[in-house]
């Protein structure tokens, strides 16, 4: 079942909140999983927990979720280089995008969370609010679907990134 227009469209306005500032577009000159760009895959996971969300009905900060999910990924490197200051990329990124995400943006204590706690259980603390941990769920099942180019099981991702990747552009 899709999100209904009128959440479609507090969706994408909290998404281009975040869109719009250039220096996120850089996102999708990086590879994540497979053909995914990082941006690709940050808008997925966005779009993804605020879907799971409004369908199990939960009591969360939507546009908190939207933003924290959109910047959780926010490191603009390809991690996949063979530099040594990109090892264990897995258990450092949260760190790194939090503070590339606080060079652009003030973050609230929830998009903070969701940014430094993405990564759980490799980064050892568990989510401390019901936002971080719908995003880390989620972001697993995007990179398990993007990794294995499952698309077909993802029916709304095509149509949401496709609608702000072009509304940003």
């Amino acid at each position: 079942m899709p999100l209904t227009e009128q959440e479609n469209q507090f969706f994408y306005k909290c998404a281009e909140e975040i869109l719009s500032v250039p220096e996120i577009r850089r996102m999708d000159d990086f590879r994540q999983h497979a053909s995914t760009s990082c941006l690709e895959h940050c808008i997925a996971v966005a779009y993804y927990s605020f879907w799971l969300s409004r369908r199990m009905r939960l009591d969360i900060d939507a546009k908190s979720l939207i933003r924290g999910a959109l910047l959780h990924d926010f490191f603009l490197y390809d991690w996949r280089d063979g530099l040594k200051e990109h090892n264990w990329h897995a258990f450092k990124h949260p760190r790194r995008a939090l503070n590339k995400a606080s060079e652009y943006f003030s973050l609230n204590a929830t998009e903070e969370d969701i940014i430094r706690k993405h990564m759980w259980p490799l980064t050892i603390s568990f989510p401390r609010c019901k936002e971080a941990f719908v995003v880390s769920c989620l972001d697993k099942w995007c990179a398990v679907v993007e990794g294995l180019r499952l698309y077909r099981i993802m029916p709304y991702r095509r149509t949401a990134v496709r609608r702000l990747t072009e509304a940003i552009a």
